[in-house]
């Protein structure tokens, strides 16, 4: 039993680490992943989609309160669509959250900052 118990600890700490974000699109829902493990956010276009069929923005810790939020990478089948906003949006979001400094290296998330005007995105990145 101590160990069933433990179990469902783990799996709800596990599942707690995963921070999930959404939106419509006109291909169906989608939904952004967060991996901090592996230190990614990731949307998957719909089921039996492969590894290389994912989107994903990838971000590194440069310093104890501070992110680099490195690259984006959406595959052409569902380029267009609002991937690659989803996932900036969900990046800063994590940003605010969790108090840090963003130092922006990926061209479309400093375009994404430019068009989406937001003063507490602007006031997270380091220049």
């Amino acid at each position: 039993m101590a160990f069933n118990l433990t179990s469902r600890l783990l799996t709800h700490r596990l599942k707690s680490c995963r921070v999930a974000f959404s939106t419509v699109s006109s291909s169906g829902r989608l939904s952004v992943e967060h991996d901090r493990h592996n230190r990614r956010f990731t949307v998957t276009p719909g089921s039996g989609a492969g590894v290389h069929e994912c989107a994903v923005l990838h971000y590194s810790f440069i310093g104890n309160k501070e992110v680099d939020l490195m690259s984006t990478f959406v595959p052409d089948t569902f380029r267009g669509q609002g991937v690659a906003a989803l996932l900036s949006q969900a990046a800063m979001d994590f940003v605010a959250e969790e108090n840090l400094k963003a130092r922006i290296s990926c061209w479309y998330i400093k375009k994404y900052i430019e068009e989406n005007p937001q003063q507490q995105y602007k006031d997270l990145v380091i220049t």
